[in-house]
């Protein structure tokens, strides 16, 4: 069984995909924010971590370049509501941001378990 972190500030987001990713199968713990989830890292081994880009304290590029630190090897997934690379030319593009902190990919809230689902089955390299 796969083991995934996620690390979001939103209550909400994270027991929802919690619960997405129990009900296929995954092993999951869920943490607030951008600490707890290095330090989780850190304690033991993942298969994916989920990150979110947007959190106070610790943003998500902070978080996310710390895990990749702590273990280059585990695939990374940034989730935002934010649209990376919208209509303003004058936002930075987070999600090209994110893959330079070591992030793999990104899935962008509101997601549907699917999608999620997908998200991680590509992460771990398998084809459904």
């Amino acid at each position: 069984m796969a083991s995934i972190l996620i690390i979001d500030d939103d209550e909400a987001v994270r027991r929802t995909a919690q619960i997405i990713l129990e009900a296929n199968a995954f092993e999951v713990v869920a943490v607030a924010d951008g600490k707890t989830g290095i330090n989780a890292v850190k304690e033991r081994s993942f298969d994916v971590v989920i990150v979110d880009l947007f959190m106070p304290g610790m943003n998500g590029l902070e978080t996310t370049k710390a895990v990749h630190e702590a273990d280059p090897r585990v695939p990374i997934i940034t989730v935002s509501g934010f649209m990376f690379g919208g209509s303003c030319p004058e936002m930075p593009n987070f999600e090209a941001m994110a893959v330079e902190a070591g992030a793999t990919s990104a899935v962008y809230k509101p997601f549907r378990p699917k999608e999620l689902v997908q998200a991680v089955q590509k992460a771990l390299g398998v084809t459904a």
